[in-house]
């Protein structure tokens, strides 16, 4: 069992690997994203993000490093669906995730509470837990520390309303983070290469999520192909 500063510690100035499938991907399935981290593990990930109760399970037989966890979950109303409710932080918290990744942007809720509403009665409910602010901008990010959070991640520039022009990595944005704040940046989003991967780092991050480079071979292929059509 981890302590919060293992996790932390072990996940400093390194690489977490997403490893996740949607329900219409065909590598969904608790059993590849086993697999997918296993990969991961021994290319040299010290993290895995992984989506779903059903999918850490099946991480954990086959790896032993932090896991950042996240339910996806689609409500009617809201664009937020990344651990949007406390019925979700629950399961993650019931499973014994390390840390814990939720929507920190400023967009409603499903469940009507604004963030600090309900991050209020998450600390105070899991006042031990690491949680990670999936965040889209600088505002976003601000609010978050002033919230409690322990990190603070890039993943959603450029996946909101607000930040739908932005390019990917958001290179503006971590180096505005990691010049302001105190808490661990986390760069997530967009992430192609391992040039990218290494200014980002050169900029000063705490550590770096990289998924769909890696785990998702459907994309991989789209780009391929794009690039010759």
């Amino acid at each position: 069992m981890y302590t919060n500063r293992n996790i932390l510690d072990m996940i400093k100035r390194k690489v977490v690997v997403s490893c996740q499938a949607l329900p219409e991907e065909p590598l969904h399935s608790p059993f590849i994203m086993g697999r997918m981290a296993y990969a991961a593990y021994l290319g040299g990930a010290s993290g895995i993000r992984a989506n779903s109760v059903d999918d850490i399970k099946e991480i954990k037989k086959h790896v032993d490093l932090p896991i950042i966890g996240i339910i996806k979950r689609v409500y009617e109303g809201s664009e937020v669906f990344i651990t949007p409710t406390m019925k979700e932080i629950d399961a993650l918290c019931h499973e014994g995730v390390d840390m814990i990744a939720i929507d920190a942007t400023d967009r409603p809720r499903p469940d009507g509470l604004t963030l600090s509403e309900l991050f209020s009665q998450v600390r105070e409910k899991y006042k031990d837990q690491l949680f990670m602010a999936d965040c889209s901008t600088y505002d976003e990010a601000i609010m978050a520390v002033e919230l409690g959070f322990d990190t603070v991640g890039t993943t959603l520039s450029g996946y909101t309303k607000a930040t739908k022009d932005r390019s990917l990595p958001d290179f503006e944005l971590v180096e505005k983070l990691v010049n302001t704040l105190s808490v661990p940046i986390i760069a997530e989003g967009g992430i192609s290469t391992p040039e990218e991967l290494k200014r980002l780092f050169d900029l000063g991050i705490y550590s770096a999520v990289v998924g769909s480079a890696i785990t998702r071979p459907m994309e991989i292929t789209k780009k391929f192909i794009k690039a010759v059509q």
